[in-house]
């Protein structure tokens, strides 16, 4: 994450525990109020919603922490492999060097190195006539 993600998430977050803690004075404060007229009346409390300031700043928080965790985050790799080995072979190491000029943690190399350094299948055939030669020979 930039500097600049990093911000817009922690000022995002400040924004939501604001709002976490005036949804919750608001329902001290309420019920308060409920009891201290439930004790000198006999009428049924009325309870009461969050004003609609404290349900926008939640909203607006919620967006700005998710536009800076999407801002943070790494470009997208390609879906199709060819793509993917195809960049590799292009650019190398240099083709995923993110905003802050390091080497992206995703970056693996050549994705078919596994297909490419396998050993073959196992000649049976092969095994067995090396075997039995070894046998002939005292082994």
């Amino acid at each position: 994450m930039t500097w600049i993600s990093k911000s817009i998430t922690t000022l995002g977050g400040l924004l939501l525990a604001h709002a976490c803690y005036s949804a919750r004075e608001h329902s001290a404060l309420q019920s308060l109020r409920a009891a201290s007229a439930a004790s000198l009346t006999s009428l049924p409390s009325v309870t009461t919603s969050l004003p609609l300031d404290i349900i926008i700043e939640t909203i607006v928080a919620t967006f700005i922490i998710l536009l800076g965790l999407v801002l943070g985050t790494r470009p997208l790799r390609p879906i199709e492999w060819r793509v993917w080995a195809g960049k590799i072979e292009r650019e190398g190491e240099e083709g995923f060097i993110d905003g802050a000029g390091e080497v992206n943690k995703d970056y693996m190399g050549n994705p078919f190195s596994a297909l490419e350094s396998r050993p073959n299948f196992v000649d049976i055939r092969k095994q067995r006539r090396e075997f039995a030669e070894w046998v002939k020979k005292g082994g």
